[in-house]
């Protein structure tokens, strides 16, 4: 795939590599409070964004694109490498802002009284992938040969 390809087929996505592999892997990760509680009140929020900033970049492989949240769950974009189990990724976002949260926030404290945490245990995760027409195209131009170029833009 020559650099004209990539770019092509990249689109928006950026490509990032490893020392045998190219890739381009983003997520979409919901994660809920448990029991639906709804305490991410804007104050919490703040802290709980640092929280996820600060996690991503002592593990420079991953990067986020953007968060929200809703008063009960989390929304996240989130790229990581193949060579990392996206369970590991998700289990340690969830601990470390889990921590900080029940740290700085009595009232966070007060509503969940166990050590168990303060998110549900499960998470959804769906891939952004490129355009479906874009891949469908891509595949098709394989096998197929570019049209060298003289000097003066004639073949």
């Amino acid at each position: 795939m020559n650099e004209h390809t990539t770019q092509w087929y990249a689109g928006c996505m950026r490509t990032r590599s490893l020392n045998h592999s190219v890739y381009q892997l983003q997520y979409h990760l919901v994660w809920g409070t448990k029991y639906r509680r709804k305490f991410l009140i804007p104050v919490v929020k703040q802290v709980l964004l640092e929280s996820l900033y600060a996690t991503v970049k002592a593990h420079p492989t991953l990067h986020i694109f953007t968060v929200n949240t809703d008063r009960d769950h989390v929304h996240l974009q989130l790229e990581a490498p193949p060579s990392v189990a996206l369970s590991t990724v998700v289990q340690k976002l969830k601990a470390a802002s889990s921590f900080v949260l029940r740290k700085r926030f009595k009232f966070v404290r007060d509503i969940y009284l166990d050590k168990e945490g303060i998110w549900s245990v499960g998470y959804f995760v769906s891939s952004i992938g490129l355009n479906e027409d874009n891949i469908r195209k891509y595949i098709e131009w394989q096998g197929r040969r570019e049209v060298p170029q003289t000097l003066w833009g004639k073949s």
